[in-house]
């Protein structure tokens, strides 16, 4: 089968040819109809400094978000068969830690990732446990399909409290930041503000739903989140960036007794001025991966029932061979979310 291999510790990734995996007892084998780019993956290409600490065995297939037709099962599989349209869980979860036993699989002291910590799905063929197999609704298109993972980010973060008849403020409008975007405007959101730097990634917010687009390069964002919120600041702020600035604006711009889900990674550790937090009363929620599996079944129905509507976030949509390209526009930010196609 062809494959994206992270072969060297350097730039870049290359197209080869390998024998197709062989599923275990436990797994099953599904052959991939659409796979997307995600920001790990770029790291990962780019082989920046996260990516040389975090991944411990090349040459790796790359990949971890797909949809695609199981074509082969283990002989201990029960629930999935040969012919399901099936997407995975991207985190691997061990089933023995005291997180996967007390219901929070989702942040499993032991979990491996697709892609990351085994081979992934960018490839022809993939063998994934049956533990983390999703089936499909059949309505759902295969390029939307595969980015149902970095949507469930985008529903946990956004989700995890109601936002109805709230003012949301999403910091950073890359494809989780775009997906959150649409998730606040269905579930009722009053007022979705957006802040970003890119102008390409403020006009797809605006399709996605957002009430107010500020780039901070034009505007101070503080100043027209206060001044929309009648100085009161955001009810919700999802910081989807992870930069000191965005983290620093969004303690500053919640309102007292509001609400923050903390999504983006920073670079390394970072000062935070946690007086405010305090005083001010504000709930932290840190949001990692996506419920296992509460939020699959959310973004599965906001899907099959057309309640969201995500083309506006996918911008390119290549060739399995066309990688190279396809991780050139993430890099260079002007695509938002890449489909590959075997």
């Amino acid at each position: 089968m062809k494959a994206i291999r992270k072969i060297n510790p350097q730039l870049g990734a290359t197209l080869v040819d390998i024998e197709a995996p062989k599923p275990s007892s436990y797994e099953v084998l599904v052959k991939v109809k659409a796979t997307s780019i995600c920001g790990t993956d770029v790291h990962i290409y780019s082989w920046n400094e996260w990516a040389q600490n975090r991944i411990k065995h090349i040459p790796q297939t790359m990949g971890h978000e797909f949809a695609g037709e199981v074509v082969e099962v283990g002989s201990c599989v029960k629930n999935i068969k040969v012919g399901d349209y099936v997407s995975a869980e991207t985190h691997i979860p061990c089933g023995g830690c005291i997180q996967c036993m007390t219901g929070q699989m989702h942040i499993c002291h032991n979990v491996k990732i697709l892609g990351v910590d085994c081979d992934g799905c960018f490839a022809e063929y993939i063998a994934v446990p049956e533990s983390v197999i999703w089936k499909n609704d059949k309505s759902i298109p295969p390029e939307f399909a595969s980015v149902q993972e970095p949507i469930g980010n985008a529903v946990y973060c956004t989700l995890v409290e109601p936002v109805t008849a709230k003012t949301v403020v999403i910091l950073g409008a890359g494809p989780t930041g775009l997906f959150s975007t649409g998730v606040a405007k269905v579930a009722g959101a009053a007022q979705v503000i957006v802040v970003e730097v890119e102008q390409f990634r403020l006009d797809i917010a605006k399709k996605m739903g957002a009430d107010i687009c500020i780039n901070p390069k034009n505007e101070d964002p503080l100043k027209r989140i206060l001044d929309e919120t009648k100085g009161i600041g955001a009810d919700v702020v999802l910081d989807m960036a992870g930069s000191p600035k965005t983290i620093e604006l969004a303690i500053k711009a919640v309102r007292r007794g509001g609400r923050f889900s903390a999504f983006g990674i920073t670079p390394g550790a970072i000062n935070i001025d946690y007086n405010s937090i305090i005083f001010k009363g504000v709930t932290i929620y840190g949001i990692s991966g996506r419920l296992m599996f509460d939020t699959w079944f959310k973004v599965r129905n906001l899907l099959a029932y057309k309640k969201l509507d995500i083309s506006p976030v996918i911008t390119h949509k290549l060739k399995l061979e066309e990688f190279d390209k396809g991780f050139s526009e993430m890099i260079n930010k002007t695509a938002a979310k890449v489909i590959l196609f075997p």
